[in-house]
């Protein structure tokens, strides 16, 4: 049987994920941005909370872990690197390492950039990946903790994982990084379908949360430093994809639209 998957509004645009496995019953969550609405998540579909994973140790994806650990008594799993900033962490995990929930078996992927030691959850039986703040739709996340080229090395590894994943990231910020993407990649056809798919989603009141690696690989800028056009438009013909993807994430920093 699949996994079953509810995405959870918290905050001003976080999202928490629930996977639950309808074979054991277990069910986990990824990241708690605030306690009150995963409960409420929780309860209205009959589950018991018995995993929290963990992708990173910023504020708005874990302060509500406290709250919901005290309710469900659910084990804390998150990065190693970052286990001294993550509250309630129960089980330390690092590169390669399985994660399971119940039946459902995922592995860690390290993929540091945004923060020093992040962890990205790939079940790739289910064909999720829950990405955090390092892959976005349409974006990815600042390098906060790394220079921006580690970002980079992340980033391609991500970009080379079977196309038909199903990529969770932490925040709703799709249009804001579709309107940025429209500017260093005006004519791409994969980006102008889905800046319009999610414009429509947006309207709707609806999530532009999951997509689909495959069309991140074809519309993400983030994804594409090492494509020559893309070089080519930022006026950086022949440089390196690293100082490329550098050079498009500062444009993005300083991006108003």
């Amino acid at each position: 049987m699949p996994a079953e998957i509810r995405l959870v509004p918290c905050l001003s645009d976080n999202y928490a994920v629930l996977i639950h496995d309808p074979v054991t019953e277990a069910t986990a969550v990824v990241d708690v941005p605030e306690a009150t609405p995963v409960i409420a998540a929780l309860e209205k579909e009959g589950w018991n909370l018995t995993h929290i994973l963990v992708t990173h140790h910023h504020a708005d994806h874990t302060q509500g872990i406290p709250a919901v650990k005290a309710r469900f008594g659910a084990t804390v799993v998150g990065p190693k690197s970052e286990a001294d900033k993550i509250p309630g962490l129960d089980v330390t995990v690092v590169d390669g390492d399985p994660v399971a929930v119940g039946s459902l078996v995922g592995r860690v992927l390290e993929t540091p950039g945004h923060t020093a030691g992040p962890a990205t959850y790939l079940f790739e039986g289910e064909k999720l990946l829950f990405a955090g703040d390092t892959l976005f739709t349409l974006g990815c996340g600042r390098p906060l903790e790394c220079e921006p080229p580690v970002l980079w090395d992340s980033l391609q590894r991500l970009r080379a994982l079977p196309e038909d994943l199903q990529v969770y990231s932490g925040h709703e910020y799709t249009l804001a990084n579709a309107r940025f993407a429209a500017t260093v990649d005006p004519d791409n056809p994969a980006l102008i379908r889905l800046y319009g798919d999610a414009q429509r989603k947006r309207d709707a009141g609806a999530p532009t949360i999951p997509s689909r690696l495959g069309d991140e690989v074809a519309a993400n800028p983030f994804l594409r430093a090492d494509d020559p056009g893309m070089a080519e438009r930022l006026g950086m013909a022949g440089a390196e994809p690293a100082l490329v993807f550098t050079e498009l994430r500062l444009r993005k920093n300083a991006f108003k639209g």
